[in-house]
């Protein structure tokens, strides 16, 4: 053979190779099996939820939402056997910087044995992209859910965003800023509802600064939004969802454990839905981890606060969820 058909043969292999994606940093520190070793004493009668399946149910695992310059992002799909006409985008908690979309399976299948269609996003984390990244990856994940809502039986209209921890932090600022187009076209970036499980509301109080902001620029927070408060300060403003309420704002569901500093910065987010007239409810455990969502006795519960809510809400063309 030729040296010229040996090359030939070699860039012809080479061009048949995939496209390797980089190698990125990924965090594993949040886990179900570590939160659950750490509450088992403190918490007595926590326990595992087992999921089961009713009959007509499906799970469409990794579709593709979205391609960044590195990488395809994915989400997952829980489908109800009788859909209504209510989505809801929930955006996973993990600090920021860890967790995944696995960590909401048990909460997206009672949800969709209510009858409500669950997008589970997956989104670039701290250690991949500083803010606003993330919020730009779920602000595009709720896009996609309204362009393909068709596809699953939903109103376009009645797509609700929610999530848990970082995740409801990350949600409350898309609901009430996403509009606004901070984080990209506003117009595809609204949600008819927000469900916000323990996710801090305003990062500016003394009292939020005074976790979020502890560790300074090696806060989880501050990795997220480039620097500590005194290094950023605009960011954290911005990134506060309390400071984006507006008449045209959600209606709002607050789930909290019961412990304050996790949903600082509610009184403010309460008392400007009240002067425009939005409905919103507040439900506080009582003696219940701060990841009350992946657990029971409490996960069946919050599927309930999110049902009731959902469904006392009413659309432009029927007069309820249910």
């Amino acid at each position: 053979m030729s040296i010229a058909k040996c090359l030939a043969g070699v860039l012809l292999a080479a061009c048949l190779i995939p496209a390797v994606a980089p190698a990125r940093e990924v965090d594993d520190s949040y886990t179900v099996g570590r939160r659950f070793d750490q509450y088992r004493d403190k918490y007595p009668g926590i326990a595992w939820p087992v999921v089961t399946w009713q009959p007509g149910q499906s799970v469409l695992f990794d579709r593709p939402y979205k391609t960044t310059d590195a990488r395809d992002l994915h989400l997952d799909i829980f489908r109800p056997a009788r859909p209504l006409r209510q989505g809801i985008v929930l955006v996973h908690g993990g600090g920021w910087r860890a967790g995944g979309k696995s960590h909401f399976y048990a909460l997206a299948n009672l949800l969709a044995q209510r009858g409500y269609t669950v997008f589970l996003p997956e989104f670039r984390l701290s250690p991949e992209a500083a803010y606003p990244a993330g919020m730009i990856d779920i602000g595009d994940a709720l896009a996609w859910a309204r362009s393909h809502a068709a596809e699953f039986g939903l109103d376009p209209r009645r797509i609700a965003v929610g999530g848990a921890s970082s995740g409801g932090q990350m949600a409350s600022l898309l609901a009430y800023a996403g509009p606004s187009g901070l984080f990209g076209a506003g117009g595809e970036r609204t949600a008819n509802a927000l469900i916000d499980l323990d996710g801090v509301l305003d990062f500016t109080t003394p009292q939020a600064l005074s976790f979020e902001n502890a560790a300074g620029d090696a806060s989880p927070a501050a990795r997220w939004l480039g620097g500590s408060y005194e290094h950023a300060p605009a960011k954290w403003r911005e990134a506060s969802a309390a400071s984006h309420v507006r008449k045209s704002s959600p209606p709002t569901l607050i789930v909290s454990s019961g412990i304050p500093r996790f949903t600082e910065g509610k009184d403010a987010v309460i008392a400007a839905l009240k002067r425009n007239a939005i409905p919103y409810r507040f439900h506080a455990f009582s003696n219940a981890p701060h990841d009350f969502w992946l657990f029971d006795p409490w996960l069946p519960q919050v599927a309930e606060q999110i049902d009731s809510f959902l469904a006392s809400l009413s659309s432009p063309s029927e007069p309820a969820t249910r």
